[in-house]
């Protein structure tokens, strides 16, 4: 269950991301993953959403981050299969 404390680093990792990173990274970095420190705007890009993590972590051990995906809408997607 999300907390209001996720909740607030959520949407601010959102309006970050939309406001001041989007226009930003989008042209030259489209499917890369960025964590994003909402608290100081600090944002670690990588290839792979745990290696971004980890360069965020590395610099901020004590703080949380949100993650997303450079150009989509979800960082991590579910694709159904069926067989037949």
């Amino acid at each position: 269950m999300q907390t209001t404390q996720d909740g607030r680093l959520i949407n601010r990792g959102k309006r970050l991301y939309k406001t001041k990173l989007k226009a930003l990274l989008e042209p030259h970095h489209k499917g890369e993953y960025v964590a994003i420190e909402p608290d100081s705007g600090t944002y670690y890009l990588d290839h792979t959403m745990s290696e971004a993590y980890e360069r965020a972590a590395a610099e901020h051990p004590d703080k949380l981050f949100y993650l997303a995906r450079i150009g989509y809408r979800a960082a991590i997607s579910f694709k159904h299969r069926t067989s037949l």
